[in-house]
């Protein structure tokens, strides 16, 4: 398996397995003397660990995080960081009954298919605990970030959607997302989806959600106009997440139902002189999601991605064994009745990777940004 690497200057390699003894990130290409502690770190696992509410899997990780290289006197060497997270609260008992089944909408089949054996426990390498490593990584890449721009994006996640419940958008509040436990910004809707939540957990069941992740600050002129484009790796990196089904940029979908005038975000002369040589625009609409051509404008960079019901279900489903024989099967363990909840600060993550590692390609290619 040679696919757990994203990014090509600033590189994140996650290693690990759901019940395994740890899991981990390597990063490699994070510039020298980036102030970097555990603590700048943790402070972003612990928005992601599991057992905080009742509406995820009860789970209890504490997800402490240790540097074990690449730091020395609190500032980073140039070398690989590489970060490892302990698993303290496995329960591979759970998994006993299930270890020669496949769990339908799982990746068990496949993996098996593929490579003629699996971890039944937990579905090890496809587990989402491997997202743990991603929100490491993108603690580090923030950090990166604010070094070398000063000013770096404010990068932040809210959840817009729970199953067929949706948001009001004219009720949109950053601050809302840090008061419930769903990352909501509607407050409104999060009391709904407390009611929702509820009855889905209680019936053993899941949904699935959609996430939109916002970069607010990202400069301009990052990225390449072809196989190099911002939206495109932030595509792949989104569609990456475990069970994530889509992902669009700015309008997105809803482009396709625009007219040209419309769809254009229309420019305006900035308000201000130029600040340098190549200044930045006003635009009067931001339906291009702060990407155009695959280069960013300096607008917001808005992305949004869909993931699908926890498959791992109270309720018997139909399957197959590894002989083919056909069986009933009945998933135990603890389960996140929407796993989309706990989805929302690893999107941030890969928002943070994504912009660092073009960054980095961009300043190796063009120098500074302008």
């Amino acid at each position: 398996m040679a696919s757990n690497s994203f990014g090509q200057m600033f590189r994140v390699t996650t290693w690990g397995e759901s019940h395994g003894p740890a899991i981990g990130c390597v990063i490699d290409g994070a510039p020298p003397l980036v102030s970097l502690s555990e603590a700048d770190i943790q402070v972003w696992m612990d928005r992601r660990k599991p057992g905080q509410s009742k509406y995820v899997t009860q789970r209890r990780e504490p997800d402490q995080v240790r540097i074990l290289s690449g730091v020395f006197e609190g500032v980073t060497t140039g070398t690989p960081i590489s970060l490892m997270i302990e698993n303290m609260d496995q329960r591979s008992k759970d998994y006993g009954d299930i270890k020669d089944k496949f769990r339908p909408g799982h990746a068990d089949f496949t993996y098996w298919k593929k490579y003629g054996v699996r971890d039944y426990r937990g579905g090890g390498r496809s587990s989402a605990r491997e997202t743990a490593s991603r929100v490491a990584a993108g603690a580090v890449a923030r950090r990166v970030l604010t070094h070398l721009l000063g000013d770096a994006p404010v990068i932040r996640g809210a959840l817009i959607q729970v199953g067929t419940e949706q948001i009001d958008r004219a009720r949109w509040d950053w601050e809302e997302v840090e008061r419930n436990p769903f990352w909501c910004p509607d407050p409104e809707a999060a009391a709904r989806w407390a009611e929702y939540l509820d009855g889905v957990r209680k019936s053993g069941s899941s949904v699935g959600a959609v996430i939109e992740v916002v970069a607010e600050g990202a400069p301009a002129g990052l990225g390449e106009p072809i196989y190099g484009k911002v939206d495109s790796d932030l595509a792949q990196a989104m569609m990456s997440i475990n069970a994530v089904k889509g992902v669009e940029i700015g309008a997105g979908f809803a482009a396709a139902a625009l007219t040209g005038e419309e769809n254009a975000d229309e420019m305006r002369s900035p308000s201000e002189g130029p600040a340098h040589n190549r200044p930045t625009p006003v635009f009067k609409s931001n339906h291009a999601g702060g990407v155009l051509g695959g280069i960013t404008t300096g607008q917001d960079l808005v992305c949004r991605f869909a993931v699908k019901p926890t498959s791992s279900i109270l309720t018997p489903r139909e399957t197959v064994d590894v002989d083919m024989q056909e069986s009933e099967i009945l998933t135990k363990g603890r389960h996140d009745p929407c796993v989309g909840i706990r989805a929302v600060p690893v999107g941030e993550a890969m928002m943070a990777v994504t912009l660092a590692d073009h960054l980095l390609r961009h300043r190796g290619q063009i120098g500074a940004i302008d």
